[in-house]
C-alpha cells in the first residue's frame, strides 16, 4: 500500500511510542493516513498529530486498512462498539493487549486478518522488542505494513505459533520490570553496605545500562559476558555462588515467568466474548 490508512485506539504509552514513530516517517514525507481515539491525549503529542493532519477522536472515523488496539486488555469488550466503524472486511486488526488471542479478536470484529503483537516499554525510546502473531488470512503485504508500523519501537520479531504469544508477554513484555526491580535491589543492597542513598541509586542504574548495552553491542553472548566479569576465586565469583544456588536467582525468574505467563493466559479468557 502506497498511502495506507491506520486507525489507532489509545494513545498511552505504547500507543503514543507508535504515534510518535508515525509523525517521523510522515514528516519525511510518508504517506499515512492517520485516525487516533484517546479520551486523554498528551497536549504535546495532540498538538504535533493535529499539525500533521490527522483525526482526532472522530465520531465518524472512516474504516482504515489497519486498526491497531493499544488499550488494556480488561478494556476489550467496551471498545468493541467504539472500533467496529473503523473496520471493513479487509481490514487487518492489529493488537497489542496482553493475552487477547487472534480467535477472539476474529470473533469480536469478524475480519479475517489479525495479527497480535507484544512489544514492551523501552519501545518508548525505541529500544524495545516487539513480538508478534499473524492468521493465515494476512497477506506478505499485509505483514510487510504491520512490521514497517511496528519498527518505531525497536526489533520486531515474528513468532511461528501464538502459543508462544503468553510466553513472550511474561519475557520481553514484563522483563523491563524485572530489570528495573534489579536496579531498585541493587542499589538498597548497596546502601546497607554504606553507601549513601543517592550515590547509590545512580551507580546501580548506569551499571544496569551500561550492562545492558553493551549486551546489545558485542558479538559474545551473555554467558560469555557473564565469564568475562568473573574471575576464579574473586569477588564477583562471591557473588554468582549465591545468585545461582539452588535458591537463587534462576529458580526465582521461572517462578516469576510462569507466574505472568498464567496471568496473560487468564487475562485473554477474561476477554473472550
Amino acid at each position: 500500500m502506497d498511502a495506507p490508512s491506520v486507525a489507532l485506539l489509545g494513545a498511552g504509552q505504547m500507543g503514543g511510542a507508535l504515534l510518535r514513530g508515525w509523525l517521523s516517517a510522515i514528516q519525511r514525507g510518508g504517506g499515512l493516513t492517520l485516525s487516533v481515539l484517546e479520551p486523554d491525549f498528551d497536549p504535546d503529542l495532540e498538538r504535533q498529530l493535529a499539525a500533521a493532519g490527522a483525526v482526532l477522536n472522530a465520531p465518524d472515523a472512516k474504516p482504515a486498512d489497519v486498526v491497531v488496539l493499544a488499550v488494556k486488555p480488561q478494556q476489550t469488550q467496551a471498545v468493541v462498539e467504539q472500533v467496529r466503524g473503523l473496520v471493513h472486511p479487509g481490514s487487518v486488526i492489529l493488537s497489542i493487549m496482553a493475552g487477547v488471542t487472534t480467535g477472539t479478536l476474529n470473533e469480536l470484529f469478524g475480519v479475517q486478518k489479525v495479527v497480535r503483537a507484544m512489544p514492551n516499554t523501552p519501545g518508548q525510546i525505541g529500544q524495545g522488542v516487539t513480538c508478534y502473531v499473524a492468521t493465515a488470512a494476512c497477506q506478505d503485504r499485509d505483514l510487510l505494513l504491520v512490521g514497517q508500523l511496528l519498527e518505531p519501537l525497536g526489533a520486531v520479531e515474528r513468532l511461528p505459533n501464538e502459543r508462544l504469544m503468553d510466553v513472550i508477554t511474561a519475557v520481553a513484555g514484563s522483563g523491563p520490570a524485572y530489570v528495573f526491580l534489579l536496579a531498585e535491589v541493587l542499589a538498597a543492597a548497596a546502601e546497607m553496605e554504606g553507601l549513601e542513598p543517592a550515590a547509590a541509586s545512580r551507580i546501580a542504574r548506569q551499571t544496569v545500562a551500561g550492562a545492558g548495552a553493551l549486551m546489545l553491542a558485542s558479538q559474545e553472548s551473555s554467558t560469555n559476558l557473564r565469564k568475562q566479569v568473573t574471575s576464579p576465586g574473586g569477588t564477583t565469583e562471591a557473588a554468582l555462588d549465591v545468585l545461582q544456588a539452588g535458591d537463587g536467582l534462576m529458580p526465582l525468574l521461572r517462578r516469576a515467568v510462569a507466574a505472568a505467563t498464567q496471568r496473560s493466559r487468564e487475562l485473554g479468557r477474561g476477554a473472550q466474548p
